[in-house]
């Protein structure tokens, strides 16, 4: 099992029920393939520039353990999902 990172951005023009549901959504997937460490809602943020005509968008970081197949397929997921604006995985190195 590896260690990632994953921050996505969601779209501002979301409600507040459909925010936690793809929130929900992302957090369930990670759990069916590995092990959710940990989940942090940064909230609504300026965004440094504009993203399909939005400037705010809803922060979401997520800890998470998993093969390292599962990042491909849950960026898969994150391009066909309505409403998810920017996402980046990245694996954390090993402290030694």
């Amino acid at each position: 099992m590896v260690k990632y990172e994953t921050m996505m951005i969601l779209s501002n023009k979301l409600d507040e029920e459909a925010t936690k549901a793809l929130i929900e959504k992302f957090k369930a997937l990670i759990e069916a393939n590995g092990k959710l460490l940990s989940v942090e809602e940064w909230g609504k943020r300026k965004l440094a520039y504009e993203i399909a005509d939005e400037s705010e968008g809803y922060y979401v970081l997520m800890n998470f353990e998993c093969e390292p197949a599962f990042p491909a397929e849950l960026d898969r997921v994150y391009k066909i999902t309505d409403g998810v604006l920017r996402t980046l995985i990245i694996a954390c190195e090993e402290e030694k």
